[in-house]
């Protein structure tokens, strides 16, 4: 419970303050390869593409975003699609490949997930 408060509140902040967390950058892309607790794995979707990333954590970060697109939870894939969809916005190297990520999902996704898809792809295909 203290920690999915925790990852909120640190989510929350991440949102207006990104520059706060990077101190915390291996440790929190650590923390998503191992953690099994969805909402934390949730939040850590949306908090890594914040991060200013190497291109080595990057490809790390979308490795462990695309794991989550198979989770059990529908929020922790919804998450996963605004995380790959917010990394790819910055680097034209996986633009395409997170598009067909997403127009995947439009399809057969979760309904949350079709919904974000629908909504992340225009803004991909500018």
């Amino acid at each position: 419970m203290v920690r999915m408060r925790a990852a909120d509140a640190a989510e929350k902040i991440s949102a207006q303050r990104a520059e706060l967390l990077q101190p915390f950058k291996a440790e929190l892309l650590g923390l998503a390869g191992e953690t099994s607790q969805q909402e934390l794995r949730w939040h850590l979707a949306l908090m890594i593409p914040r991060l200013l990333l190497t291109r080595a954590e990057r490809k790390r970060a979308i490795a462990l975003l695309k794991e989550l697109l198979g989770d059990r939870s529908s929020i922790v894939k919804t998450c996963a699609l605004q995380g790959l969809a917010e990394l790819a916005g910055g680097n034209p190297e996986i633009r395409w490949e997170v598009i067909g990520v997403l127009e995947q999902a439009s399809r057969t996704g979760t309904p949350a997930m079709m919904a974000r898809a629908r909504k992340l792809l225009p803004e991909l295909r500018r």
